[in-house]
């Protein structure tokens, strides 16, 4: 059957493997909140799910205003040591430390850490309109975990004209980095541009200057993509990469933030960026495992 490559196909085809095998729900995108850049429904949801004691504990003391306080401190710490850092090691609130993930455990013998990490949400909206300054903007697909936007989609189609490379200019010319969904590692990890045949990404918009690396599977030695029978070249980005273990994994294990240090003048500068793998270095690593 053939592939239909119009762009709200496309974007279609996506969404429909992330909820139907990926492992992701649908989220509607008005529950989003662009002042904390969070959707704070699914952030108390699943501190409630897997933390009923410490949610207990903290509504003891702040009663109907608990969700309001804990969404509080969590916006201060993803402010201060950004998404990766609170994904892996929590936050606090009034002193008790909350979790807003669990990575799949070394072991399988703990049903208690496996449950913990099946209870992880992942959701997949679509035009989320991400800015409060400019609500017209909208981003095309957005993967979100446990409340937090953790990955951003521009989608092209060259049948209209266009492609990754117009994405690409998307993210440089009308994505703000000063939005708190684009802020360098505060919110979304990495921002995808994608078509039918070829995926680039970043981890952090610049403007004119944000740095695309190409994230292909090559094609017989060379760049791009092999043909892929009645699916998409692209297909694995979604099909493998995205879906709901693979992604938990490289959020948990293959994702770093490197800090470099350069001396000018006699003081000391700190330059981080955020690593984030390409596939055939996920793909190698997967295979010696």
């Amino acid at each position: 059957m053939p592939v239909n490559t119009r762009e709200i196909a496309f974007e279609n085809a996506i969404e429909e493997s992330l909820l139907g095998h990926g492992g992701f729900t649908r989220l509607a995108p008005e529950t989003f909140d662009s002042a904390r850049c969070l959707f704070p429904d699914e952030v108390i949801a699943f501190i409630k799910a897997t933390q009923p004691k410490t949610w207990n504990a903290l509504e003891k003391l702040h009663g109907t205003a608990t969700a309001t306080v804990v969404l509080d401190d969590l916006g201060k710490a993803l402010a201060t040591g950004g998404s990766l850092a609170v994904l892996r090691h929590g936050f606090k609130c009034f002193g008790k430390p909350l979790r807003l993930a669990y990575f799949a455990p070394a072991s399988g013998l703990n049903p208690e850490t496996q449950a913990l990490f099946a209870a992880n949400r992942l959701a997949v909206t679509r035009q989320l309109h991400f800015s409060a300054a400019h609500p017209k903007l909208s981003v095309d697909v957005t993967l979100v975990l446990n409340g937090l936007p953790i990955a951003t989609l521009e989608l092209k189609n060259p049948l209209t004209g266009q492609n990754a490379e117009h994405a690409k200019e998307q993210y440089r010319s009308d994505r703000d980095p000063r939005e708190p969904l684009f802020a360098f590692k505060k919110r979304a990890l990495v921002h995808f541009a994608v078509d039918p045949n070829e995926v680039a990404m970043t981890t952090k918009l610049d403007g004119k200057d944000t740095h695309f690396l190409p994230f292909n599977r090559g094609d017989a030695g060379g760049a791009g993509n092999p043909e892929t029978p009645d699916n998409f070249k692209t297909a694995y980005l979604w099909e493998e990469v995205l879906a709901r273990e693979s992604l938990l994994d490289i959020l948990g294990r293959f994702i770093h933030l490197q800090v470099k240090e350069k001396k000018v003048g006699g003081k000391v500068f700190q330059r981080e960026s955020l690593i984030f793998p390409r596939y055939h270095q996920l793909d190698a690593v997967r295979r010696i495992e």
